[in-house]
């Protein structure tokens, strides 16, 4: 096949374009900043048919409110946790990216969803893999006892050679695994690079808008935890899902770091077993201890995940520090806001802890990203240092600033609600989320400076 497209460097810092690779880039002076990139001539065979995707299609004028704004088409997966975290099924036409470290389950979880879709609906769905032979997902396949006779498989990497059997094909859903593996002919570097990854992205994310296929693609991630490849491969698709876990922990979580058609930070939560990844309807069951009796530097916070409240554990151990500078320790939480909570702590609430070591962790593995743990946090911390127990039926949300003032949160009479629905009698919350109704069978404490919470507990 004759290219159709030439190459070029392209300069990641500055924009500046060499027509060979340089190790210093000649314009800004970055150093191994340029990658190999494709210089538009005419459209090839792949792009010349799109219509209504932007950047391809004749450009024209219109007002806003003359444009159709057509419902969203939804097609359930048959996995209800995520159907959630995609926003309610998965939209015809849409380009979802998966990331996850190896072996935490993203292959299992879409060939799982593959054999849903096809089961629950007419349609044959198309597994592509460049990274297993057909008798390994076949074998996968048998282990997880799916019913696999209405699926397809490619082995292809490729992408022109992938795009022309789908064309002949046409499903309605397919899975690339993975992108890295992925490359074009119109690039002459190896696949996984920052070229090949984002033209091979291209061709399949305006494939599925011109013929409404709806793609998963799955994505490596680096030693930092964050997506391979160039970061406009993120801006590219329509859905960014990660995958969050321990690797010594069961449980597997499920985060919509973007999403065009749902909730952001929505969370799914399931649990690995012998027969692949099982849904967890009720999360707040498992990120609780459930200790027998009561036990220092446990807290109970109700975070909020998306559109769903989470009962979560948070846990301190505050230890004599025998090294001149003290550990400041946070597992599922941010440790740089580790340290500001204990500054406003001593500041505001006159305990100190600078030589002493602090340890923060949240039960299950679940990582926290709201501003809303703080209150819980110092409360643990509290708990620890004084040795003193927390009340079980008790639970605490609410972000503390610098000044030590307690500030409402988002989403405050949902998380009352999950609490009570738990059997928790008791909640230390900010003045701001107090409900005017008031919530049944419940004693609550509002708060609005962190002195008022000291001295509550």
């Amino acid at each position: 096949m004759v290219r159709n497209k030439k190459t070029a460097y392209t300069c990641q810092k500055c924009g500046a374009v060499s027509s060979k690779w340089l190790g210093q880039c000649a314009d800004c002076g970055e150093w191994n900043t340029l990658v190999e990139t494709a210089i538009e001539e005419t459209p090839n065979k792949y792009e010349a048919r799109l219509s209504g995707y932007a950047g391809v299609a004749q450009s024209h004028l219109c007002l806003l409110n003359a444009v159709e704004a057509l419902g969203e088409s939804r097609m359930p997966t048959g996995i209800k946790e995520l159907d959630r975290v995609l926003g309610g099924g998965l939209v015809n036409g849409s380009v979802v990216l998966i990331g996850g470290d190896p072996g935490i389950g993203k292959s299992t979880l879409l060939l799982q969803a593959l054999a849903s879709i096809s089961m629950i609906s007419d349609h044959q769905p198309l597994y592509v893999t460049g990274e297993e032979s057909p008798q390994q997902v076949s074998l996968r396949a048998r282990r997880l006892g799916l019913e696999v006779s209405r699926i397809k498989l490619l082995t292809e990497t490729q992408v022109e050679r992938i795009l022309t059997i789908t064309a002949k094909e046409m499903p309605k859903v397919m899975v690339i695994d993975s992108i890295q593996t992925i490359y074009t002919e119109m690039l002459q570097s190896a696949p996984g690079s920052v070229a090949q990854i984002r033209e091979s992205a291209a061709l399949l994310v305006r494939f599925a808008k011109q013929n409404n296929v709806a793609i998963f693609l799955v994505g490596h991630v680096t030693k930092e935890g964050a997506l391979a490849g160039p970061r406009v491969l993120e801006h590219m698709v329509d859905t960014v899902l990660y995958f969050e876990g321990d690797s010594g922990s069961s449980f597997r979580l499920i985060r919509a770091i973007k999403n065009r058609f749902g909730a952001v930070n929505e969370l799914g939560v399931f649990s690995m077993t012998g027969h692949g990844l099982e849904e967890i309807t009720n999360p707040s069951g498992i990120f609780i201890s459930h200790h027998e009796e009561e036990v220092a530097g446990s807290v109970i916070m109700v975070s909020h995940e998306g559109s769903r409240p989470l009962l979560v554990e948070v846990q301190a151990l505050v230890n004599e520090s025998h090294s001149p500078a003290a550990r400041r320790v946070s597992l599922g939480l941010d440790p740089n806001r580790l340290g500001m909570l204990l500054a406003v702590l001593h500041r505001h609430g006159g305990v100190a802890t600078y030589d002493l070591d602090v340890f923060i962790n949240v039960v299950g593995g679940v990582r926290v990203n709201e501003t809303g743990s703080d209150l819980a946090v110092l409360l643990a911390v509290l708990s620890s240092l004084r040795n003193k127990t927390m009340n079980n039926e008790l639970v605490v949300f609410g972000e503390i600033g610098l000044a030590g003032e307690i500030r409402p949160v988002p989403s405050g009479l949902e998380r009352l609600r999950e609490a009570v629905k738990h059997g928790f009698k008791h909640a230390i919350i900010p003045k701001g989320n107090v409900p005017p109704e008031g919530v049944l069978d419940m004693d609550i404490i509002p708060v609005s400076r962190l002195v008022d919470a000291l001295r509550s507990f």
